[in-house]
């Protein structure tokens, strides 16, 4: 089955170096993108516990990191042009 992905979120997954191919199941890319997410969200967890910052600023770096993935949010059916 070929996959049409949105420009708008192929251009998204680029910014993470993620470029699916149209064989690429989108909750492949998905499943992947949130593992990215994850692995970031531990590090930060990780670099409060080692006081690399104050606990005060850990929320607003959560946040900023959270806009750096906002595929996450999005089903993966949606990330595909309608008929696809």
């Amino acid at each position: 089955m070929a996959y049409r992905y949105h420009a708008a979120v192929l251009e998204e997954l680029s910014r993470h170096g993620v470029h699916p191919t149209p064989d690429t199941p989108p909750e492949l890319v998905h499943e992947f993108v949130s593992d990215l997410y994850r692995f970031e969200i531990r590090r930060l967890r990780e670099q409060l516990l080692a006081g690399a910052f104050p606990k005060r600023e850990y929320f607003d770096r959560v946040v900023e990191l959270r806009r750096k993935y906002p595929l996450v949010s999005v089903k993966p059916h949606l990330w595909l042009e309608t008929g696809a």
